[in-house]
Formats: structure tokens, sequence, C-alpha cells
């Protein structure tokens, strides 16, 4: 045989060994790996970093051997480290934290839970006031119902806009919501509810309660105004910090003030603190705009006896002289009877006649007298996830308008589930504020709602979470598909 023929046939045999060792690649990285994974479950790292020849390291092969022992920690083999069962499920949840959608699907999931519980507990804590006024028992929820299916339209609306189109209803939201809060003030256009002038009738049973979408207008137009400012550099100076954000701010608190709303203006101003807290305020420029509104709240409360009395009312056991903190008491005693687990939905004793508004500012009571602790935790939780979410997207953005507005709605959300809770707990005096997303009000539901969907919008605009959501798409799925099947061998089937 001549030496041509010889090493053109030895060229062959390599080209073959060389394709098949390329086709078996994956399959013996995969073998390599899932040794490496079951060397890390039978020993720990911990234990062979000092016996040479078995490190197990990620994406490599070594020699995987099995204790002598025998059973894990047998005889002669020292056994696991205490706690790492722990600080592997840590490892792990952390691991899952960072993944780009994590703050995605944590923001629509705990709204729209917190959502859907609260239907349940407005239907179960309203039934006895709607037949207390000889209306159908499912009146409420009805409308509560309605107000939550056009909230989550606007929540999917909200999620799917531009941050663009976000930031050019800034301004016509602010401007509309001052207009309408004005009209509250004209006598036969707005309605007085439980002594506080500040509705307007629809038309029927419907009301709008506009100081509820002035916090979103102050929070879209505050963050707007904020980010051209950071844009051009002048936040470093205190007018351009304070004016034109704080005069608007007392003006939203001085049109709700005027209608005698004290829980929604103390929203408003922690919303506004909060914008100014994100724009990096100075700490002397921050305590003197909270000491003036301080001093601003102490006056309005000292001249009220209503406000005052809910201040002595903070830690009462018996509802006092003339009943004067009978709501307070009972919204203890319904949390008290409830226990670990609660009564059962729909057999709270409280929501006969005994704890008023039992299916807005106090249906976390009611909650914790039918769900008991579990249920209380379970709500508190959700509220957790979403605020830690919202943080996570204000934080890990670097569109100035969007960390401006994430904050505003985490600050907003936060602050009124802990006002509300506490004045339930009576660790608060009783501001008059529904829990976000769960209490009886379509005004306050619907722009939360959308609120929402900002946040969920926001979590969108982060580059590794468009990229995974590219990825998600049915067409892009298809289309890797059908090249998978392409590239297959003609005698596979």
């Amino acid at each position: 045989m001549s030496d041509d023929v010889r090493s053109s046939r030895v060229s062959v045999l390599d080209r073959r060994k060389g394709s098949f060792e390329a086709a078996a690649h994956p399959v013996r990285v995969l073998a390599e790996r899932t040794a490496a994974a079951l060397g890390r479950a039978l020993v720990p790292e911990s234990a062979l970093a000092g016996v040479p020849g078995l490190a197990l390291r990620s994406g490599t092969a070594g020699p995987v051997r099995r204790p002598s022992g025998g059973a894990r920690g047998g005889a002669g083999e020292p056994g696991p480290p205490r706690g790492g069962a722990v600080r592997r499920a840590y490892e792990q949840a952390r691991r899952a934290w960072d993944r780009p959608l994590t703050a995605y699907y944590v923001i629509l999931g705990a709204g729209l839970l917190i959502t859907a519980l609260g239907l349940v507990m407005v239907y179960s804590a309203s039934m006895i006031t709607a037949l207390k006024y000889s209306l159908p028992s499912s009146y409420f929820f009805r409308k509560q119902f309605l107000a939550a299916a056009i909230g989550t339209g606007l929540l999917f609306l909200a999620s799917r806009m531009p941050v663009r189109l976000h930031r050019a209803l800034a301004y016509p939201l602010l401007v509309g919501s001052a207009f309408l809060m004005v009209l509250v003030q004209i006598p036969g256009i707005g309605q007085a509810v439980n002594g506080n002038q500040n509705w307007i009738s629809l038309g029927g049973p419907f009301q709008l309660q506009p100081s509820e979408f002035g916090k979103l207008a102050l929070i879209l137009w505050g963050a707007d105004l904020l980010a051209r400012k950071q844009d051009k550099r002048l936040l470093t100076q205190w007018k351009h910090l304070l004016v034109p954000l704080v005069p608007v701010a007392f003006m939203l608190l001085g049109l709700i003030m005027i209608g005698g709303d004290m829980g929604t203006a103390i929203i408003l101003t922690a919303i506004l603190f909060g914008l100014l807290w994100l724009a990096g305020a100075p700490t002397r420029l921050f305590g003197g705009v909270l000491a003036v509104a301080g001093l601003i709240g102490a006056v309005l409360i000292k001249t009220n006896p209503n406000r005052m009395a809910r201040f002595q009312c903070v830690g009462a056991t018996d509802p006092g002289p003339g009943d004067s903190c009978w709501q307070a008491v009972h919204g203890i005693y319904a949390l008290a009877s409830g226990g670990w687990f609660g009564s059962g939905i729909g057999a709270s004793v409280e929501k006969w006649g005994q704890l008023p508004e039992a299916h807005t500012d106090f249906i976390f009571a009611i909650t914790g007298e039918e769900l008991g602790l579990a249920g209380t935790l379970s709500v508190l939780t959700l509220f957790a996830a979403l605020g830690y979410a919202g943080i996570r997207v204000a934080g890990r953005t670097e569109d100035p308008f969007v960390r401006y507005a994430a904050g505003g709605v985490t600050t907003w959300i936060t602050a009124q589930a802990v006002i509300n809770v506490g004045a339930v707990l009576g660790l608060l005096p009783i501001a008059g504020v529904p829990l976000p997303l769960f209490s009886y009000g379509g005004s306050a539901l619907l722009p939360t709602m959308f609120a929402v969907g900002l946040l969920i919008a926001f979590a969108r605009e982060d580059p590794a979470a468009k990229a995974a959501l590219a990825v998600r798409k049915p067409g892009v799925r298809w289309k890797t598909m059908r090249r998978r099947v392409k590239e297959r061998p003609s005698g596979e089937r």
C-alpha cells in the first residue's frame, strides 16, 4: 500500500473520530455535571477541601468517590456541617430572587392575590351591613367586583404602556385631579360622607373620591419633575429640589384638608417625603419639611375634637366614657377572637353591627376573626412581598423617572397599609384610610391597581427582564423548535 493511500485513510479516520467526539461532547459534559452534582449531595465540599483529587467544580469532571463508611454520617466520617441545609435553601432562594423576572411575577402575583382575597372578605364583611339597609346581601360585593374588573383592565393597560406614555400622563392627571378636588368643595356637587366633604356623585349608587387619584397624580408628576431636574443636574440646589414640588403638594393637601380628610392627607404627605428622600434631600432640608408638616398636623389635630379623641383611643382596652373608643376596642375584640385559624369565612360575630366600617377601614379585623392569625399573616406577607419587589425595581433601574415613580408607588401602598393595620391593632390612631387593594371602595381600588400596573411596566423595562420575556414569546419558541427539527439527522423520527 502506498504512503499516499495510507495517509488519506488515517486522515479519514481522524476526522470520523473527531466528529464522534464532538457529537458525544454534550453527553459527556452532562454526565460530568451530573456526577459533580451527585458528589456534592453525597459529600460536602468543605469535607473534601483538603483531599487532593476530590475537589468538585461546576462544569468539570473529577473522580467521585463514595465515603467508605457506607451511610452518610457513619463511623469514621465527619457529618455535614450544621446549618448546611439551611444555607443551601438560603442560597437557592437568593438565586431565585436574583432572576430577572422575579420582581415582575411577585408584583403581578401579590397584587392579584390581595385583590382576590379582598373580594372574598368584602363579601363576607359587608353582608350584614347590606341587609341592615334593606339591600341584597351581595350589594357591596357586586360593586367591588365591578371595580376590580375595571381595575384589572387598568392594571394590564398600565403594564403594557411604555414609560414615555406614563410621563405624558403626569400633567393631565395632575390638572384633572386638582380640578375635581376643587369641584368637591362646591355646594351641590360635592357630597359629605362620615363628616368628610370629599366625594362627587356619579349618579345612582356610584360616587367618586378625587383625592385618591390625587395620590397617583402627585407620584407621576413629581417623578417627571425630579427626573427632568436630575438630567439638568439641578437637584443639588435647594430651590430646585423644593420648588415647585412642595408648593404643589401643599396645594393638594390644602384641598384635601378643606374637606376634612386627615387620613388621605397623611398618605399624600408620606408620598411627598418619599419623593424628597429618593431625590437625595439633605437631612436638614428633610427635617425642616418634616417639622413644618408635623407642626401643621398638630395644629389641625388639636383644634378638632374628633381627631383628638382618635389619638386618645390608641392602645385602649375598653370603650371608655360615651363609647368614644368603641370602634378601636371592637377591632381588637375581633382579632382576639380569631385565634390561630379563625372561626371560618362568614362566621364573624363583630360584623353583626358591633364593629363599624367592617368592610372598609376595619376589614383587616374581620379577616383576623374569620381567618385567624394565619390569614392576617398571609395578607401581611403579600404586602411585604409587593413592597420589597417595588424597592427592587426602584433600586435596579438607571432611569430616574422609573426610580422616583416606583419608589413613590411603593411608599404609597406600604405607608397606607401600615397606617390601616396599625389602627386596627390599636398601635396608631384611626386615620380612616382603607387597606390598599383589599378594602371596599372603587375610588381607592382603581388608582391603586393602575399603580401596581406601573410597577409591572417598570419591572418589564429592566434589560435582563426584556431579554427573558423575549425568549418566552411563542413565536421565538416556535422558531427555535423548527430550527431544532431541521437539524435532526435524516434517520431520526
